[in-house]
């Protein structure tokens, strides 16, 4: 059987998560992007297998050049080249592009619908409205329109984000006016083509949700306590994992992903909870990213990735995954304060300390310089550690970091 998976950068949930799970599963894995080389292909779109694991049998990954963003070029190049049982992407710029092209050869997957209104900041705020669910004061503007009109009429504080965007990225908090406008102006230098949201700030505790669904069964997996750097940015430095969140906050939030039509596959939703009222601030329509998923998977002991690959081949999901539920986790962050190259840090590290299982992964090779971005992109490296308990996992986490030491020479 054959997986066509669509990716831009490579990202650890591929490398780490999906990869393993579809060799696992005996399936051939043909890498769709429009980064070949980045993937270890060749600059003409060829490839060898991924990584370089010796030669094509079963499992074995082959790299082809292609134009992702573009359903009408990923339908032409697995058209040309061999019939899919599979279409997937566990990328936030892919998921519409991977829907179409699945539905247009029959397989399943994701109402291309519903993944284009989750990927829509705007699209999701308008659909939640004209279902009654909730109603975000929301506003676009179009690339090189003037702020100043929507500036003046926008509730403050607000928050300013791209339309599409991802990651915390270009996503600012502005006070006033003049804050407002001049944040504008500074995204549209990164980001001429780009369609803004301006919104109205939703206060609260910042929680996600992590659900997995075939259409029919839907399971809750828990979900993340966020801890946010300061504002004017929403940088995600620390998270605690939830087993679930009270009865009544899990039913809104899923009664709002029911309305956008989420239900298939992984989705990550972030949402605020104040005085009991839960609001949806994204839907990425994905497995959670930036390691969380390779924890939820450790530390649930189930094969979260196998299950996601088996319903986008058209396999239920069971109707109880045996999930273990006597262990907590936490993952943090390290982050850059400043541009420069990074001079001293902590190499990759497995340690077992107190019954705490405790993995921290570098995100940046020593000698490398780097901008200062205010967003994931300073992340010098991640710390993820499952145990019995919160407190005790939150201390040894604590305890690593702090004996650790980065260097970022100006």
């Amino acid at each position: 059987m054959r997986l066509y998976l669509l990716a831009l950068n490579p990202t650890d949930s591929v490398r780490e998560g999906f990869l393993p799970a579809a060799r696992g599963l005996g399936l051939r894995v043909t890498v769709l992007t429009d980064q070949p080389t980045a993937h270890g292909g060749d600059e003409d779109g060829g490839g060898g297998p991924y990584g370089g694991h010796g030669d094509t049998v079963a499992g074995d990954v082959e790299i082809l050049g292609c134009d992702v963003r573009d359903f009408r070029a990923v339908i032409s190049r697995i058209s040309a080249h061999h019939r899919p049982d599979a279409v997937f992407t566990n990328s936030d710029h892919l998921q519409t592009q991977a829907a179409l092209a699945a539905d247009y050869f029959g397989l399943p997957a994701k109402d291309w619908r519903a993944a284009l209104r989750t990927k829509d900041k705007a699209e999701t705020r308008r659909h939640l409205a004209a279902a009654g669910l909730d109603a975000v004061w929301s506003a676009e503007l179009a690339p090189g329109r003037d702020p100043a009109p929507l500036a003046a009429r926008a509730p403050y504080p607000c928050v300013v984000k791209p339309r599409e965007g991802v990651a915390s990225e270009d996503v600012f908090l502005a006070a006033d006016a003049a804050e407002l406008t001049a944040r504008c102006g500074e995204i549209r230098e990164r980001r001429p083509d780009a369609a803004l949201v301006v919104e109205e700030y939703l206060a609260g505790e910042l929680h996600t949700l992590e659900t997995l669904g075939d259409g029919h069964v839907r399971h809750v997996l828990g979900g993340f306590h966020t801890e946010l750097s300061p504002p004017p940015h929403f940088i995600e430095e620390r998270m605690a994992y939830e087993p679930a969140p009270p009865a009544g906050v899990l039913a809104q939030v899923l009664a709002q992903l029911d309305a956008l039509g989420v239900g298939f596959g992984a989705c990550h939703t972030e949402y605020v909870v104040r005085a009991g009222r839960a609001r949806i601030v994204e839907v990425n329509y994905r497995a959670i990213g930036d390691q969380c998923d390779l924890l939820l998977a450790r530390m649930l002991d189930v094969p979260l990735f196998e299950h996601v690959l088996r319903v986008h081949l058209g396999e239920r999901l069971p109707t109880a995954l045996g999930a273990r539920t006597d262990r907590r986790a936490r993952l943090t962050y390290p982050c850059a304060d400043r541009t420069g190259t990074l001079t001293a840090a902590p190499g990759p590290a497995e340690l077992v300390v107190d019954g705490v299982e405790l993995t921290y992964r570098p995100l940046r090779e020593v000698g490398e310089r780097h901008a200062l971005h205010r967003t994931n992109r300073d992340f010098l490296g991640v710390a993820r550690a499952v145990g019995p308990d919160q407190t005790r996992v939150d201390r040894v986490v604590a305890d690593f970091l702090a004996a650790q030491r980065w260097e970022i020479t100006p």
